[in-house]
C-alpha cells in the first residue's frame, strides 16, 4: 500500500464579524472561497457511500453521545498521486446515535434529525435541510481545507487528513477535528446563545472524523 498525503494550493478565506448573539471570545465566521477545480488530467474517483461515514461527538456537562452520518455522493480528483479537488454530500437523514438503545436512541435521533414534533429546528432539521455539503478548496501542510454547508450555511473549515492508494482504490482518513456548531445556526443548548441556561448546556464543539473510501471511475 503505497501512502501520499494530500498537496493542493491553499485558497484564501476572507474574515468576517462574529455572529452577533455570541460572546466576543467566539472565533470569527470566514467566508470561503470558490472550491477547487480538477484539471484535464485528473482521473476521477468515486466515493463508495456504503464504505464511507462521519463519525460525530457531542458532549454536556453531564455525559456525551456520538454516532455515525453516512453520505450520498462524492468524487476525488487525482493526478500523479496527487488530490486536485474533491466534494461530498452528507445524507443528514442517516444521522446515527451509537451509545443508546431502545426509546433513548430513536428520541435522541428523531430530536437531531428535526422530526419530533414541535422541535424541527433545534438542531438539523432534516426535512427543510436533508443534506450537507463539503467541497475542497484547499490543502496546506496536510490539512484539508474546504467549504462546509449545514443548513444552506457555508463556513471554511480545515482538518488534517492523509490519503493511501491500493491499487485502482483510494482511502481518504481524518484526524478526529472540531467545529462550532453554531456558525450553522445550531443553537440548540448552547451556552454562548443563550447565557441563562447555566450548568444545562450543550457544548458548541462538535468532533467529527471523516473516513473515504474511493473507486476509480
Amino acid at each position: 500500500m503505497k501512502s501520499t498525503f494530500l498537496k493542493i494550493t491553499v485558497m484564501a478565506f476572507v474574515t468576517v464579524g462574529a455572529f452577533s448573539c455570541k460572546n466576543s471570545e467566539k472565533d470569527a465566521e470566514v467566508t470561503p472561497e470558490q472550491a477547487a477545480e480538477a484539471t484535464e488530467m485528473a482521473t476521477e474517483y468515486t466515493v463508495d457511500t456504503a464504505a464511507s461515514q462521519i463519525t460525530w461527538e457531542g458532549e454536556k456537562p453531564t455525559g456525551k453521545h456520538n454516532g455515525t452520518i453516512s453520505l450520498s455522493s462524492g468524487t476525488i480528483h487525482m493526478n500523479n498521486g496527487e488530490i486536485e479537488a474533491g466534494n461530498f454530500v452528507i445524507d443528514m437523514n442517516t444521522i446515527t446515535d451509537l451509545d443508546l438503545e431502545g426509546d433513548q436512541k430513536a428520541n435522541l435521533e428523531a430530536h437531531l434529525k428535526g422530526t419530533a414534533e414541535g422541535k424541527e429546528g433545534d438542531f438539523f432539521n432534516v426535512k427543510e435541510f436533508p443534506t450537507a455539503k463539503f467541497e475542497m478548496t484547499g490543502v496546506e501542510n496536510n490539512m484539508v481545507k474546504g467549504n462546509l454547508t449545514i443548513r444552506d450555511k457555508t463556513h471554511a473549515v480545515e482538518f488534517p487528513a492523509s490519503v493511501n492508494m491500493e491499487g485502482e482504490k483510494l482511502m481518504l482518513k481524518s484526524e478526529t477535528f472540531e467545529i462550532d456548531r453554531t456558525k450553522w445556526d445550531v443553537n440548540y443548548g448552547s451556552k454562548s446563545v443563550f447565557p441563562s441556561l447555566g450548568d444545562k448546556f450543550i457544548n458548541d464543539q462538535v468532533k467529527i472524523t471523516v473516513s473515504l473510501v474511493a473507486t476509480k471511475s
